[in-house]
């Protein structure tokens, strides 16, 4: 279930999470202590955001960030050069309007980036809801 709910955009994995929460309490909160979604990125390491940040394309990470906490776009900004940051708050701004559904999509495209690096070792991924954020 882990799996399939990472593959799928923000708005699905809230309401299969909610309904399962109305049947299931405790397995629900299973299923969400062992996801990984994109805000989570805001807890990795700053050696593994910057590896993953070499992966996604700025424009990407822009349109991604729209629906992103304000807490995993601190984490982005303090990553990245001054002057990086600046040109995606600009494309942030300036891009206008995007449908939530374009934001989910790009987030998963990123998200999908995010697991192959874990996979194949460039990245560490802690999984729950252990409260840590590493810098």
């Amino acid at each position: 279930m882990v799996d399939i709910l990472n593959c799928t955009g923000r708005s699905t994995e809230k309401a299969v999470l909610e309904q399962l929460d109305d049947k299931d309490a405790e397995l629900a909160e299973t299923v969400r202590n062992q996801m990984f979604v994109f805000d989570d990125i805001a807890n990795l390491t700053d050696r593994d955001i910057q590896t993953i940040l070499r992966e996604v394309d700025t424009k990407d990470l822009a349109v991604g960030l729209k629906g992103g906490s304000e807490k995993l776009q601190n984490r982005i900004f303090k990553n990245v050069s001054d002057r990086v940051a600046a040109l995606i708050k600009l494309e942030m701004q300036y891009s206008g309007p995007t449908r939530m559904s374009d934001v989910e999509e790009v987030q998963l495209r990123i998200m999908k980036t995010v697991r192959q690096l874990e996979k194949s070792g460039s990245i560490t991924i802690v999984r729950g809801d252990s409260g840590d954020v590493y810098v």
